[in-house]
Order: structure tokens, then sequence, then C-alpha cells
């Protein structure tokens, strides 16, 4: 606690900074480069985060400027990510602004006011429906949500897009298509999640020459000609055959937190083809195996390298055995995927203890990466720096992340999405440790 209450206050006036020196015509903060954060067009997939930390930062500490900030800056930029019809990427701009003023409200953080309540809810079903539409039908009731590359493509990141499908069937809604048909927004959902696990999450049976138990496909390709799966691949990680971990952790963290959500179901829900017992079964499985890899093959400090296939690891040894290295020649840490797997990694423990089984590892793994990611190197010390949690890499293939002068490889730099998840994993420890309510997506 000593740790997040320290990190609250580095926090604070990180969000006062880059709301005084970034201009909203730029677009959305994406990564900070020699400290400052920068923009990167390729999907606006960040600005939720940025609006999100400040809602995140009122929960945690009652300041109501940070609730009014985050409040005015919703109402003013995100109405177009309501409606976005282009991408997979509503649960991370959606679920973190309008879903977190929702559930305060439903807390008694924010006084109830019958307007305001309609108006978060609305954005949250017409999300929740936006998102369900960019759907790709497989034979054998899969499913999916398909990514920004196109309808062959079902990305692992798309998994906590499924908060936006849960709100949005929570509220009572429905998609609505042809001829007025009525498409349930949690059967989707559980067909996604059905799908992902099928397909993104490997289990150790000889599906290919890698299958190494937890291992995680940052994309699936599906020939949608007859809706036959064809290939692993990958946008952000080294090869379709290794795991990018911040794939990885998005996988992680899905799962848990959808799991939670399911316990919630009422029992009159319509249940899926193999039953609501048996879609948890799945996920529960698909959760261990993805938490149980990233132990295994992540740092003693709980902070991974990029990829786990990054062809610069041989020259570090025996790195697991040790605290990564952000500062090493050879390959890029993520300290990112680190805040997104810790609380993965709790949400697990805490379910799973819930539920007649022992969590206690799962748990205290995230405790570690939390213990890491509070102090230095990873937390911002540097008042100058707009970026929160250090060390954070976006798309290393491409070399989008900025080196510093006379270093080899991405450090000492943020992203929106790594502060804005240690934010959340903060908040979420805090939470647990006084006694409050349970933080979850639906409140």
């Amino acid at each position: 606690m000593p740790g997040i209450e320290r990190m609250w206050e580095v926090s604070a006036a990180k969000i006062l900074a880059l709301e005084r020196d970034f201009e909203p015509a730029r677009g959305a903060p994406v990564f900070t480069v020699e400290g400052r954060y920068m923009a990167r067009g390729w999907t606006d997939w960040t600005q939720g985060f940025r609006f999100g930390s400040a809602l995140l930062q009122f929960d945690a500490t009652e300041d109501r400027s940070f609730l009014e900030l985050g409040r005015r800056k919703t109402l003013a930029h995100m109405a177009s990510h309501v409606t976005h019809t282009g991408v997979h990427d509503h649960g991370f701009n959606n679920v973190s602004t309008y879903g977190a003023l929702r559930r305060l409200m439903n807390e008694g953080r924010i006084p109830e006011a019958l307007w305001e309540r309609a108006f978060y809810e609305l954005a949250l079903k017409a999300s929740g429906a936006v998102q369900a539409a960019r759907w790709t039908e497989l034979a054998e009731g899969y499913g999916y949500v398909y990514s920004f590359n196109g309808p062959h493509s079902l990305f692992a990141d798309t998994i906590r897009s499924m908060r936006a499908l849960a709100l949005a069937h929570r509220l009572g809604h429905v998609l609505m298509g042809e001829h007025d048909a009525r498409i349930s927004l949690l059967e989707r959902m559980a067909r996604h999640l059905r799908t992902t696990a099928r397909f993104n999450v490997y289990y150790g049976e000889g599906r290919d020459g890698y299958d190494v138990p937890g291992r995680v496909a940052h994309e699936s390709i599906f020939n949608l000609k007859d809706g036959s799966y064809r290939c692993p691949s990958t946008q952000q990680g080294y090869a379709p055959y290794t795991t990018w971990t911040r794939g990885l952790a998005w996988i992680m963290l899905g799962f848990a937190e959808q799991l939670e959500f399911l316990d919630t179901l009422p029992d009159e829900e319509p249940a899926p083809p193999e039953g609501w017992e048996g879609l948890v079964a799945l996920l529960r499985r698909a959760a261990r195996v993805t938490c149980d890899f990233y132990i295994a093959e992540t740092p003693a400090c709980g902070v991974p390298y990029w990829d786990t296939g990054a062809p610069g690891l041989i020259h570090l040894g025996d790195y697991r055995s040790r605290p990564a290295d952000p500062f090493n020649p050879y390959e890029p840490v993520d300290s990112s995927a680190a805040a997104v797997a810790a609380q993965g990694l709790l949400r697990l423990g805490h379910y799973l203890d819930g539920h007649g089984a022992d969590g206690a590892r799962y748990r205290a793994a995230g405790l570690r990466v939390l213990a890491t990611l509070l102090e230095a190197p990873y937390l911002s010390s540097d008042a100058a720096h707009h970026g929160l949690l250090l060390h954070a890499v976006y798309h290393w293939p491409n070399r989008w992340d900025h080196v510093p002068p006379g270093r080899q490889v991405a450090c000492c730099e943020a992203t929106m999405w790594g502060d804005y998840h240690l934010r959340e994993l903060a908040l979420y420890v805090q939470r647990l440790a006084r006694g409050e309510p349970y933080y979850t997506f639906f409140g």
C-alpha cells in the first residue's frame, strides 16, 4: 500500500501535465518520445485510456477534480468511439470511460442523475452492438468479432472488447439485423470467447511443432470461403509461432474478468451449445494455462521481454532466473504487458479462491509484478516525463518505439495503455487491501 499511495501522487502530476502539454487536435496520445506523449496513427485506440486514467485517479483518491476532468473529456471527445465501425477496440475506449462513469454512479460515488445515467448506458448499448456487428460466422458454433485487418482476422486483443458486449447485454440491449432479427450480444460474446480459447491459445496437444501449453497466437487467420482455420499470425510479435507477451497478457486478463462476469449471469439466460458449465470450464482452462505460461517464461521480477521468441534473448543467457534488464542491448522489455498480466493473475487467483480451488500461486505472482512496477526503474520519478510506467513498447518489429541515443533497443519510454493499466492494477489491489467493493468492469 505505501507504494500504491506513492504511485497515485506521481500519477496525479502526470495526468495534469498531459492535459497541459498535449493538443487534442493531434489525436490520441499513444507513447512517449523523449518523455513527451505523441500520437501515432494506426487505429485510434488509446483515447479512452487517457480520460479513463483521470476517472481511476478519482476512484482511488476522491479528488473530484479528476472526476470532472474525466467526465468533461468523455463528453467532449468520446462519442465517435461509440459508433466507430472500423475497429475491434470498443472495450479499451468505451468501457474505460462511459463504463467507468456508470460504475461510479452504481457505487454511489457520483450522485444519481436519471439523464446522466441514461447517457452513459445508451453509449454502452450502442458500443456493444456496433462492436458485435463486426462479425465473422464460422461452422460448428464458432464465430468472432474481427480485427481491423478484416473479416479473416481474430485478434487476441479483442477479448477485452467483450466487456462492451457484456455491458450492453446486461442493460437489455440487442443487435438488430436484417428483417429485424434480434441478435443476442451475450451469444456473440460467448462464441467469441469460445473461438479465442480454441484457436488463439495452445494446450500442448500437438497442434503444431511449437504447441507449448499456454502459448498465445496474437492473430488467427481463417478461410472465409468455408470458415476453416488456416494459421496463426501476428502484427506486433516476432513471429506466428512465438508469443508476443502483450497479446498473452490481454488473454490472461480477458479470460479472468469474463469468468467473473459469467458468475453473475442469472440461471434463465439461454445457454450456449456446450452449456454455461462447458464454456466456463473452457475459459478456466485457458486462463490457467496462459497464466502458468507467463509465470514460467517471465523473468523473476515479473516483467517480460516483448516476445518470448525474440531472437536476441539467446544472448541474455538464463534470463528467466533473474530480474529483467530494460537497459540490455538485445531486446526490449514490455512493462505494459506486465501491468496487464498482473491484473489477470490476481483476478484468476481471486476467482479460484471463490470456487474451491487454490489461487494463492497466481495471487502471489500478481503482487510480485505490482511490487516491481511500483519501484525504479519502472515507476517514473522525473517530473518532466509525461509517462508513469517506463520501459513499455508499442510495435518493436516496425521500430515505432524510441531508442535513446547510445542505446540499441527501446527503453525509458511509456505508453498510454501501460500507464492506464498500472493505475487500474493499483486500484484493484487498493480496494482489496481496504475491504472496499470488489472492482469489476460491470460494477
